[in-house]
């Protein structure tokens, strides 16, 4: 089974269906009523990249028998890499032919040249292009190096080899976080056609990663228009990840807004959404189900979900909720379920108290049925996978400070390098720190100086939109290496049990990385049988706009999967964590671990050990608070949730769900 199957086929996180939608036409109905736009839900983004490549495939071959030339609008973005890679596929292993095909991609930066790796040009050929038989004559970009004054008419001119080839047969897009379409950003009108814009500020954030920083992404870009877009035969619009879920609501479920350009699509007569679990979460008929139809309240977790969110609707804790209250906001008929109504309330209630642990890795010597964790074994060894060097202590530091203290064998196993996020002034810092010191010890290291020439040469000549050397981006590793043990160092964990794996999935020195690899999940194989460990803790952040985190979280999937057979392996729990990007939703949390101030105290420090990613760390986001804000903010809130539910007060909480290999 190669990786992309054995994606495919690992049991999905939150539920096994490949599509939230029945097949009682009636229901199904009921369901969408709120969605202005065919929407279909897939349960792994994985599965939804076939599926749209396959529909594409299927038009190319429907257009090369019938001797037409087929017209397709291109976009590019992380959600297309496993759209294209899957058509590569198509064409090198199942024979798709490309010959006919014509494309036209709807956005260029500008000004920008074609070989820049951040370019769109360079993306298509890097994932598509240079892997089909497409003939380069039928490729079409809006060109990033034109003169200013000639922008204009190539507009013009763009839009006229769209209309000569006859029209765009199917349109593929993405969207931003802004809504964005192409680069139609926020207020764009419906009849706009191909045109210079300027970037929104969100939206040039939102880059910042590509371009090792805001400063250096393009303030413009030439785009095709909403009109153009609409004027597409067909429309499929593919969206991954929760980040982007609540723009996905908005443009799916609320009225045409040209605040938000992607609802425009509502316009289309053949247009369609493509969603993974994760991205459709903000949707009415995933997100409160219960307000479209009556439903099956024998599922748990259901119940739970309404019950919480009932008390957030009413704003009081479980056990003051009436039977008034399940009336009002139309949950009667999971009320009628339960002989009382507060058996009901007290049911929910024990179930969140028994999330509640100050012994995450079990505590010992107690009877445990209803305690997160197991007992047995007392001292566990214990894997924390962290992809960057700091998302471990930003994530659940409060939580490794107590597993270190309670006994157990930690070992913290950090994915990637994390190179990409540190900047060329913090490499300088370093640098002449060490060229001080082996001057005044008189260290003669020829190797060591020519190495460091190199690297403050590369650095003082840089030009934009050029790769670091590898020497540069090893220098920005041992960096991250550094920090990242001066923080377990602080927690009290030996050197042997911190392990830099350097998934090599990872050293692209692009913000794109290459997919999962065969080295990849042999080095988390390997690591495994070593440790053997009884616990597992990793990152579910699926909100991580950067995607580097999904990426690790599916290695370790598939490296779980391999190993099952393993001995280890039948005694293993496996929790997932999330990141400084969101949290848990009350219903999903299955561990809660209160942090006391002084714990709290401490996290915050281990974090602040990170200092490459402290202030002015190049990847922010649009959230300017610092990491170890963030953390602190999510923590109390998650305490205070717990606190609104009517548990116990906490000065904060790190929040855990456990996956079920």
């Amino acid at each position: 089974m190669n990786l992309s199957n054995k994606l495919q086929s690992k049991n999905p996180i939150f539920d096994g269906s490949s599509t939230f939608l029945p097949t009682n036409l009636t229901q199904r109905d009921m369901l969408t009523k709120y969605e202005k736009i065919p929407t279909y839900i897939f349960s792994e983004s994985s599965k939804a990249t076939i599926a749209v490549a396959a529909e594409i495939a299927e038009l190319i071959n429907e257009k090369n028998k019938a001797g037409e030339k087929c017209v397709l609008g291109l976009c590019t973005g992380s959600t297309q890499i496993g759209i294209y890679a899957e058509l590569v596929r198509l064409h090198q292993q199942e024979g798709l032919s490309f010959v006919n095909v014509i494309t036209f991609n709807i956005d260029e930066y500008y000004s920008i040249s074609p070989n820049d790796f951040q370019s769109y040009n360079q993306y298509m050929r890097n994932h598509l292009f240079n892997h089909i038989d497409i003939k380069p004559e039928n490729i079409h970009i809006p060109d990033g190096t034109l003169v200013l004054e000639t922008v204009h008419d190539f507009c013009r001119e763009y839009e006229k080899m769209i209309a000569d080839a006859g029209g765009i047969d199917l349109m593929i897009l993405g969207i931003g976080k802004t809504g964005h379409i192409g680069f139609n950003e926020p207020g764009s009108g419906r009849n706009t056609h191909t045109r210079i814009i300027s970037l929104d500020i969100e939206t040039r954030q939102e880059d910042a990663t590509k371009f090792q920083g805001i400063s250096n992404v393009p303030r413009r870009a030439i785009t095709i228009g909403i009109d153009t877009i609409l004027n597409a035969r067909k429309i499929i619009l593919s969206a991954f990840g929760e980040y982007k879920a609540k723009v996905i609501q908005q443009a799916i479920e609320e009225e045409i807004d040209t605040l938000i350009p992607a609802s425009c699509i509502q316009l289309h007569p053949n247009a369609k959404f493509i969603l993974d679990n994760s991205a459709s979460s903000h949707l009415v008929r995933v997100k409160t189900p219960w307000l479209l139809d009556s439903l099956d309240w024998t599922d748990e977790r259901l119940t739970r979900k309404a019950v919480l969110w009932l008390c957030k609707q009413t704003n009081k804790p479980v056990l003051k909720l009436t039977v008034k209250d399940y009336n009002d906001y139309g949950l009667s008929d999971l009320k009628a379920t339960y002989s009382e109504q507060y058996k009901l309330n007290i049911k929910i209630f024990n179930d969140l108290q028994h999330t509640i642990t100050g012994w995450p890795g079990g505590k010992p010597g107690v009877e445990d049925t209803f305690r997160p964790e197991r007992a047995e074994p007392a001292q566990k060894r214990i894997v924390i996978f962290s992809p960057h060097p700091d998302d471990d202590v930003i994530s659940m530091g409060g939580t490794l400070l107590r597993l270190v203290e309670q006994g157990h064998e930690v070992h913290v196993a950090y994915q990637v390098s994390g190179n990409f996020a540190v900047s060329d002034e913090y490499v300088t810092r370093f640098l002449d720190f060490h060229h001080e010191y082996i001057e005044y010890y008189d260290y003669n290291n020829s190797i060591a100086k020519e190495q460091e020439l190199k690297v403050l040469s590369f650095i003082k000549d840089k030009k934009e939109n050029v790769l670091d050397i590898p020497e540069l981006r090893k220098v920005k590793g041992l960096i991250r290496r550094m920090e990242a043990r001066s923080a377990l160092r602080y927690f009290g964990i030996p050197e042997q049990n911190i392990h830099f794996l350097d998934l090599p999935f990872y050293e692209t020195g692009m913000k794109e990385k290459n997919p999962v690899g065969e080295k990849d999940v042999d080095i988390l194989i390997d690591f495994l049988n070593e440790v053997k460990p009884h616990q597992i803790f990793a990152a579910g952040d699926l909100a991580d706009p950067h995607g580097t985190h999904k990426v690790c979280l599916d290695a370790i999937l598939i490296a779980l999967e391999e190993s099952k057979q393993k001995e280890w392996m039948k005694n293993c729990w496996i929790w997932l964590y999330r990141g400084a990007w969101a949290e848990w939703e009350a219903d999903e949390i299955e561990m809660a671990v209160p942090i006391s101030p002084t714990e709290l105290s401490r996290k915050r420090e281990a974090i602040l050990r990170h200092q490459s990613q402290k202030e002015g760390a190049m990847f922010m986001g649009e959230d300017d608070r610092e990491f170890w804000e963030r953390a602190e903010q999510r923590n109390r809130a998650t305490a205070q949730l717990y606190d609104n539910l009517g548990m116990a007060e906490y000065e904060a909480m790190e929040a855990f769900v456990k996956y079920y290999p």
